[in-house]
């Protein structure tokens, strides 16, 4: 197991704030779709707000951290490496801030009938993500725990991608109504939604690969 807990204090700080940092982006991106779909535009807008700042906030931290590794020589061994698996847990707030971005741009239409099956999207494939944080926290506290945090996040993402092959399907197949350019645009920002998930998986496979050899 990776020891650097006892050998920087500061690197402990730096690493629990990035993680708290990406959850609330997570959090937001989540809140701010919601507001999108329930017409709630003043919140939607604000959840914007929070979530570029702390896409920022993850960013400096993150720097702060490849620092810290690099000059005091901190797990020299797998430090490239532990780098690698916090830039991607990066692209997950990466991701969230730029999908909830597409959304203030573009202001996509879901019809009502398909709202509750879009939420239920987002529900499902930010569980991924809230999964896939605990796992990375715990890879640096108790590796013990990381497979079954893994686990979840397969399963969330699995799921993700049913419903929205399900979403896609009703679209094209069940909606005569809708125009085929809006039925693309929803194809695609029902892909950005989906997207959340693929980047938790990518992280949890990564997590798999580094228990394994940390453990060498």
């Amino acid at each position: 197991m990776i020891k650097i807990f006892k050998t920087s204090k500061n690197v402990i700080i730096n690493i629990d704030e990035y993680f708290d940092t990406v959850e609330l982006g997570i959090l937001n991106f989540k809140e701010g779709v919601n507001n999108y779909l329930e017409g709630n535009f003043t919140e939607f807008e604000n959840n914007l707000k929070i979530i570029e700042v702390l896409e920022g906030k993850a960013d400096s931290i993150i720097r702060k951290i490849e620092n810290d590794l690099y000059i005091y020589s901190l797990i020299p061994n797998y430090a490239s490496e532990v780098l690698n698996l916090l830039e991607k847990v990066d692209d997950i707030i990466d991701k969230v801030k730029n999908n909830l971005s597409q959304f203030d741009v573009e202001r996509p239409f879901l019809p009502e009938e398909i709202k509750n099956d879009f939420s239920r999207l987002l529900n499902i494939s930010v569980k991924s993500a809230e999964n896939v944080i605990p796992a990375a926290r715990a890879f640096f506290t108790d590796q013990n725990l990381v497979k079954d945090k893994i686990q979840k996040v397969i399963f969330y993402e699995r799921e993700t991608d049913k419903l929205a092959t399900n979403i896609k399907r009703k679209v094209f197949k069940e909606m005569p109504h809708l125009k085929l350019s809006e039925k693309i645009h929803l194809r695609y920002f029902t892909l950005h939604v989906e997207e959340v998930s693929d980047a938790a998986e990518v992280v949890a496979k990564m997590l798999s690969s580094l228990v394994i050899k940390t453990r060498m």
